[in-house]
């Protein structure tokens, strides 16, 4: 039986190379940081990674998580409920409760795994979720895990969502899903317009914030933090792979009976094992370091300015907005990935990204900038783009 599906997966997988639509991995050689090593030998400048705070080579972060060896061991071997919950578990939910301001937080071994597990738990045919058409695919794949009925808006268009709302009047209960900050574009869900529309509408808010959590807002807390939304929206889901470390691990944190009956239902959750210890310990110490000083967000909002305001004023076609997310747009998608060859070779590691992860002609360049690097390696970054840029042309 293989011997046909041989063929045909064969021939797919030789259409999406012809595309120029091929996913390569490249092999890292060095620890996750803003200078990294690569199977070439060459160090390069990593300007693609989650690695918003500069976190996940912090040295009082490793050693947290070095301690956690010690002291509770490599693995949990089990799930929470039956034994595999230790104190650094109840720690961190409560930590991130009292960070996010929410009533209580539910652990998860990432956040593809929070929201798989969200939905259908909570809501059943009778209900509706209206979800922003850019949502991540996490999202996707839960909400069509859920019997609920299912309404998409058109991406952070408030007149469509207020139709799809109107629409599902009929449901027990509504839910507005949406991503925080949209990762391929680094756009923000505009939550004070979302929030004020499920007030008039009689519906729950959920905004997964993993490219937000730790340096969005004026106390790092997320988009809710951002638009003064905090005690407005009913759940957050969240990663820990990112700014809080970049490690693995997710949450939800929203109201008490929701996360109670989380633990109760949650089929992610229910059968998956612990997270780490290491991980765990880590990880509030991650949040320690974000609850103590804005010296990493800080930082982060200055490279941020510089690479978006010096690549604009060099003609390149930058999406708007000041997240570190800044797609550089090329359109077509082989041109993307001999683009992002080019600057490797020049010593800046980014990925071209285009279809299925983006839409057909809108392949780009995502540039991800940290408070790992410095302002010179911005810089670098720029005229890199600049001489790419000519070599291609």
């Amino acid at each position: 039986m293989f011997g046909q599906m041989r063929d045909d997966l064969t021939t797919t997988i030789g259409e999406i190379r012809d595309a120029g639509l091929y996913k390569s991995e490249r092999v890292i050689t060095s620890p996750q940081q803003s200078l990294i090593s690569v199977a070439s030998g060459n160090e390069v400048l990593n300007f693609c990674a989650n690695n918003y705070l500069g976190l996940a080579d912090h040295p009082e972060v490793i050693a947290a998580a070095r301690n956690a060896l010690d002291t509770w061991g490599f693995g949990m071997a089990s799930v929470r409920f039956i034994c595999g919950t230790q104190q650094i578990h109840k720690d961190l939910e409560a930590a991130l409760s009292t960070f996010l301001g929410t009533e209580d937080t539910i652990l998860y071994s990432s956040c593809f795994d929070a929201n798989g597990g969200l939905f259908e738990t909570l809501l059943g045919a009778e209900d509706a979720i209206i979800s922003d058409e850019l949502n991540h695919a996490s999202i996707i794949d839960g909400i069509r895990l859920s019997k609920a009925k299912r309404f998409r808006y058109k991406n952070r268009d408030m007149a469509d969502l207020e139709a799809q709302l109107k629409d599902a009047a009929d449901a027990r209960y509504r839910l507005i899903a949406t991503d925080g900050v949209f990762s391929m574009d680094g756009y923000v869900a505009p939550l004070d317009e979302i929030c004020d529309l499920a007030e008039r509408y009689d519906a729950l808010v959920m905004v997964d914030d993993s490219h937000a959590v730790g340096f969005v807002g004026p106390d790092g807390a997320g988009t809710p933090s951002l638009f003064g939304v905090k005690d407005r929206v009913d759940i957050v889901t969240g990663t820990l792979g990112k700014a809080l470390g970049g490690a693995s691990g997710g949450y939800v944190s929203a109201r008490r009976e929701i996360v109670e009956l989380l633990r109760q239902r949650s089929r992610p959750y229910l059968f998956s094992n612990s997270l780490a210890p290491s991980v765990t310990a880590a990880s509030l110490k991650a949040l320690e370091l974000i609850a103590t000083s804005t010296a990493l967000r800080n930082q982060l909002d200055s490279n941020t300015e510089l690479f978006r305001t010096k690549m604009t004023e060099a003609g390149f076609d930058v999406l708007p907005g000041n997240h570190p997310i800044s797609p550089v747009m090329i359109g077509d998608a082989a041109q993307a990935a001999v683009l992002a060859e080019k600057l490797l070779a020049l010593g800046i590691y980014v990925i071209a990204f285009s279809y299925p992860v983006v839409p057909h002609g809108k392949a780009r360049i995502r540039v991800q900038l940290s408070a790992a690097h410095s302002t010179e390696d911005v810089e670098k970054a720029i005229a890199a783009f600049i001489e790419a840029r000519a070599a291609l042309a």
